[in-house]
């Protein structure tokens, strides 16, 4: 049974069978809103035309939506105690994002980040109260201030976002990124003392969890789509070659996240850190990739007013992408001579190029993607020895 108040104590990066709870799980669903909110925005700037802007806009929100994500889950792995006041907290951050997706159409259409603004403050607070109450418990003082850092450092960088709200348009990208940098920099100052006791395994399946859901999402966009598609234009021959690449895509984007331990590279908090931000840029990809299949299969039936070759490269961008960040991140680490390590940049590269192909780029793009993933089985088949990460 649940108890009401626990100590909020540091958990140990040796407890065995660690897993994901029932709670961070239903956190990670209701985190989906938002990705889908931010997806369907990035389809319809495409779709207008203003592709470029759709991609600025689509990073600023995707940031906040991983960003706050992942505070959560690292926090939870080091603290997560499942007493009556850590769900309800948790439970307030969840209303928190449930109000930065419904501000996600504004931040796009009207750079009006408000809504958005007001989801992140619910969600910060509540964070740093958790920090406090983590101090609050701590066992040493190194701790404690390690604790006392993060509450400050989200509690001021969550006031420095109010900057967004008033900066003319065209100044708004920079303020983001200037302050993307500074939460980034909160982890680096508050643990340069006393790391955090995050656990490896934990981390990993949490990301790994949170991928799953991600390429899921893709997957039930590009199919509503598709079906809209069949139904409203009587669009089947032309939607096959992209259902069936897109599909493609995917499965061959989920064999290759998990075809490796990744909790292996999880070493010290240096590389925790490293992987954990490189993270951004599979999870906004992979979410890219669904949002690219819409908008392919809405240029095919005449809805999206684009270019044959901008539909394709809002496919294959985001995969080579994909590819090519996990590559980078952690598969390169279990790769042994030339030909394992070259086998993700070429696909990469491989299907960058496919979005010549016309009609066909989509499903030419799944079929390399499915071929690197016979290539990578073939090639580690026959070097067993490559199960162990190799010293960065």
């Amino acid at each position: 049974m649940t108890q009401p108040f626990l100590p909020l104590t540091a958990r140990s990066r040796e407890e065995a069978h660690r897993t994901a709870t029932p709670l961070e799980l239903f956190f990670d669903l209701c985190f989906v809103v938002a990705v889908a909110q931010a997806g369907a925005s990035l389809v319809h700037a495409v779709a207008e035309g203003h592709a470029g802007e759709g991609v600025a806009s689509y990073a600023m929100v995707f940031f906040a939506i991983w960003w706050a994500w992942m505070n959560f889950s690292w926090f939870a792995s080091a603290y997560d105690n499942d007493d009556v006041l850590y769900r309800v907290v948790t439970l307030v951050q969840i209303a928190g994002v449930l109000i930065l997706a419904a501000g996600v159409s504004r931040a796009f259409e009207d750079h009006d980040f408000l809504v958005v603004y007001l989801g992140y403050l619910v969600m910060r607070v509540a964070l740093a109260s958790q920090w406090l109450r983590a101090a609050y418990h701590a066992s040493s003082a190194e701790e404690r201030t390690m604790c006392r850092r993060y509450a400050g450092g989200v509690l001021t960088v969550q006031i420095g976002w109010l900057v967004l709200l008033f900066v003319p348009e065209g100044a708004q990208p920079w303020v983001f990124l200037a302050m993307a940098l500074a939460e980034m920099a909160v982890p680096v100052y508050a643990e340069k003392d006393a790391p955090s006791t995050w656990h490896p395994h934990h981390i990993a399946e949490r990301y790994g969890l949170f991928t799953i859901i991600v390429l899921g999402e893709s997957v039930a966009a590009a199919t509503v789509a598709v079906k809209s598609g069949v139904v409203e234009n009587d669009a089947l021959n032309e939607l096959l070659p992209i259902a069936a690449g897109g599909l493609l895509i995917v499965f061959a984007a989920w064999w290759i996240y998990f075809v490796v331990p990744a909790h292996d590279r999880l070493t010290d908090s240096r590389q925790g850190f490293l992987w954990g931000y490189g993270h951004y840029v599979i999870f906004a990809s992979a979410a890219a990739i669904g949002a690219g299949l819409e908008i392919a299969v809405e240029q095919a039936v005449g809805k999206a007013h684009i270019s044959t070759l901008a539909a394709s490269a809002s496919v294959t961008i985001p995969t080579a992408l994909f590819l090519l960040s996990v590559w980078l991140l952690h598969a390169r680490y279990f790769k042994v001579g030339l030909a394992q390590q070259a086998v993700l940049p070429g696909a990469a590269l491989a299907i960058l190029l496919c979005s010549f192909a016309g009609r066909w780029a989509v499903l030419a793009a799944g079929l390399v993607a499915s071929a690197a993933v016979a290539v990578g089985v073939t090639l580690t088949a026959r070097a067993p020895a490559t199960g162990t990460a190799r010293p960065s």
